[in-house]
């Protein structure tokens, strides 16, 4: 049995003398693991498809109870992230949390559109870094089911609420002056601005997600608030994610 579709590499292990185990997001059949026997081999034709952020055309076959590859054709191996470690952290952060949410075999159209998505704005947009990384995390979030409830206050109800904060544990808006009410566990500030991109990031067209400003303290604010959001709900942490904070100051 043959198959042939479109899709990003999240992961790669070397495996025995000149193989490689593969873990991919597909457009249509979701998150495989895949066999790639001999890449590693000095002019592998399939080598340059085989590593991890290429985004490519691969033909697959079962061997062995698994999908092997084939043939393959690179489309875009974002060399703008690759040269920038910053970059490729971060990038490696999304391919982490990537193959976390999705599930084995279970189509994933929406997540493997954020992840690419925010890997062409690192590769080519000049938007900063730390506004990919919380547009990535806060839809992350909502698209594995943890969208926050922004419409207003909690407690209160009011559209826009003073001093606004987001409680971690519970996705759930409200005043400063409302927190209580909401009982035990975290909440993080936000600006006004700042919860206007993150209204921006969880209800918008998935084109749009990336298209909000916001700088300096409203910036970090939403950014603080979303990688502990991320962290909370998810439950662990990430070993790309303490890479790349060890890299930036």
């Amino acid at each position: 049995m043959h198959m042939t579709t479109k899709a990003l590499v999240l992961r790669e292990v070397n495996y025995k003398e000149s193989d490689k185990i593969l873990t991919v997001l597909t457009e249509k059949e979701g998150k495989l693991t895949l066999s790639a026997r001999g890449c590693r081999k000095k002019g592998s034709p399939i080598a340059a498809a085989c590593q991890l952020l290429c985004w490519g055309e691969f033909t697959l076959y079962e061997y062995q109870g698994r999908w092997a590859v084939k043939e393959t054709a690179a489309e875009r191996l974002f060399e703008g992230v690759r040269a920038d470690l910053d970059k490729l952290a971060l990038a490696s952060f999304f391919c982490e949390v990537t193959e976390l949410l999705a599930e084995e075999g279970q189509p994933e159209p929406e997540l493997l559109a954020l992840t690419l998505n925010c890997l062409h704005a690192l590769d080519r947009l000049d938007i900063p870094p730390a506004q990919v990384k919380t547009a990535f995390e806060w839809r992350a979030m909502s698209l594995a089911g943890y969208e926050p409830q922004l419409e207003g206050c909690a407690v209160c109800g009011k559209e826009d609420p003073e001093e606004p904060r987001v409680h971690l544990g519970e996705g759930l808006l409200c005043c400063a002056a409302c927190r209580e009410a909401l009982g035990e566990g975290v909440s993080m500030p936000l600006s006004p601005a700042a919860l206007a991109a993150l209204r921006h990031i969880v209800w918008s067209e998935r084109k749009r997600i990336l298209s909000f400003r916001l700088e300096g303290e409203g910036l970090r604010l939403l950014g603080d608030a979303s990688e502990a959001y991320l962290l909370t709900r998810l439950e662990r942490g990430f070993r790309t994610l303490d890479f790349y904070k060890s890299l930036t100051p």
